[in-house]
């Protein structure tokens, strides 16, 4: 292998999990200051939690909701821009045509927005006696697979509740993504029960990358997230993960790990094509 390529096998990802309170402008200056942070610590991707503007809540959707581009978008293009690195921008409650949506943005170090991805699944579950939450009340869903371009690998795009969904993350990994990031807000009930195993089934089901961004947690707010950002490798190890609070944490992605993992045990040529299959009915906006 030579020198370039690598060079080109590793890249550096970092995680940005915020404190997320009610003051967009705050929360806006901070997820500023720490992308800057991260991109001093050499890295070329970085991302942030999901609703990384807002409060996460069906009452707080459409208070927080912008057009696209607005506020929130522009100050992810310019901190892009200024550091140089791609930035998946969490999500954010966007408004269109008189439609919500939970709404990730990813930015190259150009600036321009290379991709939008809207949560696809949305998060509508009752578990008696501990957690009742319904984003269809306020949310409509998205209807493309999301996926982008780096200098280093494909990244395949979803939002928290999206990691749920097993076939999602294998049209990624047959489309070609070596990184799957999922900017999420689990909860106190769900976090400690599926938070980490979801991330790690995904990450052996596809032998690929997977990295997770939580908001902080917050006692005091309504939606209470688990927090513990998190990234795994193929081999479905944990090689970094954050705690509660609000931190930056970093994983050296190795691409030719994962290369070296796909050819110890390669289930992609092992598949019984002849009695099953997972298809996509469009090719997602890569």
């Amino acid at each position: 292998m030579s020198t370039l390529a690598k060079a080109m096998s590793k890249f550096r990802l970092a995680v940005v999990q915020l404190q997320v309170g009610g003051v967009k402008a705050d929360n806006l200056s901070r997820a500023k200051r720490l992308v800057k942070e991260a991109a001093g610590r050499g890295s070329n991707l970085v991302m942030l939690p999901e609703c990384f503007n807002s409060p996460y809540g069906t009452s707080f959707f459409s208070q927080y909701a912008e057009r696209i581009p607005g506020e929130s978008t522009e100050l992810l293009s310019e901190a892009a821009r200024e550091n140089q690195v791609y930035l998946v921008g969490g999500s954010i409650p966007e408004e269109d045509g008189g439609k919500l949506y939970n709404s990730c943005i990813v930015f190259g170090p150009d600036g321009k927005m290379i991709l939008k991805h809207r949560k696809i699944h949305l998060f509508d579950i009752d578990v008696p006696g501990k957690i009742r939450f319904q984003e269809s009340e306020t949310l409509s869903p998205g209807d493309t697979l999301s996926m982008f371009e780096t200098p280093f690998c494909k990244v395949g795009v979803g939002i928290c509740y999206d990691i749920r969904f097993a076939e999602l993350a294998q049209l990624y990994s047959r489309q070609g993504c070596q990184l799957l990031v999922y900017p999420g807000a689990f909860n106190m009930t769900t976090g400690p029960a599926h938070w980490e195993l979801l991330q790690r089934a995904r990450a052996v089901d596809n032998q690929l990358y997977v990295a997770t961004a939580s908001p902080a947690r917050d006692e005091s707010s309504s939606y209470v997230a688990w927090g513990h950002s998190t990234v795994v490798n193929p081999w479905g190890e944990v090689i970094s993960k954050a705690g509660t609070e609000e931190e930056v944490i970093y994983a050296d992605i190795d691409l030719q790990y994962l290369a070296d993992v796909r050819q110890q045990i390669p289930i992609t040529a092992q598949r019984r094509n002849d009695l099953y299959s997972v298809t996509s009915v469009q090719r997602g906006n890569s």
